[in-house]
């Protein structure tokens, strides 16, 4: 069986891994150098074809995956002057892994739509660690048979994969996703925090927890991090900032009241402007060390 060639945008700490794990797969793969080359000469280095423009690489692709940093430069990237419609020919899809506004993945797949072209978005999450290992969870939204056609693709990259409905619901999925994970690091931080002030060792404390009621994938991935004051970004607190704005939004298209995310939407916004949204978002914990003057430390 011939696999569909595949076109990749976007190599920062998630696209770089999951761009490899589908050369590894077996896909011809055709990367397209942007802002940092470096990504892009170890993917050719690994056997990936490099288009010298976006129209080049929607020449060279049945299928191209984007993976960016917001709507604007989705949108830049796939709609604009020199972007991949201008060299899209009828029948390509374009599956957007990136976390963007489901009113912009609507927006999106509409002019696609108009060009020929079938769209899926399709966030992940997972982090840097999922991405290597290719076990990230996807959530998908667009038309069934076009999400049918990319299963296995999807498949390289994830683990867990599920169509939620039609375009923008996977962005939908993942905002929900980023809401329940930024409201959970907050709290974790708080309780640890209130641990450590009392003198108890963050690691007893949360083995004492972690099998209870209080325990999650979020405590499980992000205590030793923190205790460890292990920072290093798997996911950037201004991405999750980002995350939570795009939440925001929709919320308010749709007259839904998000009082908690608000105020961690704020909180987060206070760590970037005393310099850390590079960090890990597990540095939430900062926040509350601050307020409290204590770290939580093993």
């Amino acid at each position: 069986m011939t696999l569909p060639r595949v076109g990749f945008i976007g190599l920062g700490v998630m696209g770089k891994p999951m761009a490899k794990n589908l050369i590894k797969a077996g896909y011809p793969l055709t990367v397209w150098r942007h802002i940092n080359p470096t990504p892009v000469n170890e993917l050719v280095s690994s056997g990936a074809r490099e288009a010298s423009s976006l129209k080049q690489l929607a020449e060279m692709s049945d299928i191209v995956i984007t993976m960016l940093p917001d709507s604007a430069e989705v949108e830049e990237v796939i709609l604009g002057a020199n972007g991949v419609l201008k060299g899209a020919k009828r029948g390509l899809i374009i599956i957007d892994m990136s976390s963007i506004s489901p009113l912009s993945a609507q927006r999106i797949a509409a002019e696609a739509e108009k060009a020929g072209v079938e769209m899926l978005d399709a966030p992940v999450s997972g982090g840097e660690p999922a991405a290597i290992q290719g076990t990230l969870t996807t959530m998908v939204g667009g038309k069934e048979e076009t999400f049918n056609k990319c299963l296995d693709v999807l498949k390289v990259m994830g683990k867990t994969i599920t169509r939620v409905g039609n375009t923008g619901t996977g962005q939908v999925a993942k905002l929900s996703n980023q809401i329940i994970v930024a409201l959970n690091i907050a709290a974790v931080s708080e309780a640890f925090v209130l641990g450590s002030k009392a003198g108890v060792d963050p690691k007893v404390l949360y083995n004492a927890i972690r099998t209870g009621l209080a325990g999650s994938n979020v405590l499980d991935a992000k205590i030793s991090k923190i205790a460890e004051r292990n920072f290093k970004p798997g996911f950037r607190i201004k991405l999750h900032h980002k995350d939570l704005k795009n939440a925001l939004e929709a919320a308010r298209d749709l007259s839904v009241p998000l009082p908690l995310t608000s105020l961690v939407q704020q909180v987060l916004a206070a760590l970037i402007n005393d310099g850390k949204g590079d960090d890990d978002h597990s540095a939430i914990v900062n926040f509350s060390e601050h307020l409290a003057g204590v770290e939580v430390r093993s």
